[in-house]
């Protein structure tokens, strides 16, 4: 994210605590200062988004939404006096969030997808800091932020670790349709049939149709 100098970009770039500049809270992840920028930022959104879709696409619309919105909010009220614009805040935001649900998911497979966010999207911590005057860390950082919240705010959407029979209690329901079967026969108790069935499993019972006469 940089600090654009072409005027059509400053009208509609994010300038903080300007009332003109509140136009940028939606507008700036769209603006580019040149070639290279969009470049850069366009490889990377792709593969980010390609995943946040891929594995979130229950509330992924929502995850690009908020962040674009609260990275925007935030860097309009602190960031500091200039011209901010460019995605890169959104990617932090999207980065953080595919690593910080890849862990608090607990599951090898998203742990292993957040690893490899570090992996290939390491580097990225140092654009936080305030190293480089012409480039907006006060939006990647903020970006960042939105993104762990949400992670955290949507901690039970995505790919779910799978349970095994040990972690599952036999006299309690589950709407997992796919964990069903049905005891047979009335005098047969839940307990009974647990000796016999796997305990990842739901106890239904239908009852025939003398039953239903009675």
């Amino acid at each position: 994210m940089t600090e654009g100098s072409v005027p059509w970009l400053k009208s509609y770039g994010l300038q903080p605590r300007i009332p003109e500049g509140l136009i940028g809270i939606f507008s700036y992840p769209l603006l580019h200062g040149d070639l290279a920028h969009i470049t850069g930022n366009s490889i990377t959104a792709l593969v980010l988004l390609t995943l946040l879709f891929s594995f979130y696409k229950k509330v992924a619309w929502q995850v690009l939404g908020y962040t674009w919105i609260m990275s925007g909010i935030w860097m309009w009220i602190a960031a500091r006096d200039g011209n901010h614009i460019g995605f890169s805040g959104v990617i932090y935001g999207l980065a953080a969030f595919i690593f910080i649900s890849g862990l608090l998911s607990r599951y090898y497979r998203m742990m292993a997808l957040s690893g490899i966010i570090v992996f290939l999207y390491g580097s990225m911590i140092w654009g936080i800091l305030p190293l480089q005057p012409e480039i907006s860390w006060e939006g990647h950082l903020l970006g960042g932020l939105a993104g762990g919240i949400l992670a955290y705010y949507y901690r039970g959407e995505g790919p779910k670790r799978p349970k095994y029979s040990w972690e599952f209690n036999p006299n309690e329901e589950t709407d997992l349709p796919w964990n069903q079967f049905e005891i047979e026969s009335p005098e047969e108790t839940v307990s009974e049939h647990a000796n016999r069935k796997p305990l990842n499993y739901r106890y239904i019972y239908k009852p025939n149709k003398e039953d239903e006469q009675s």
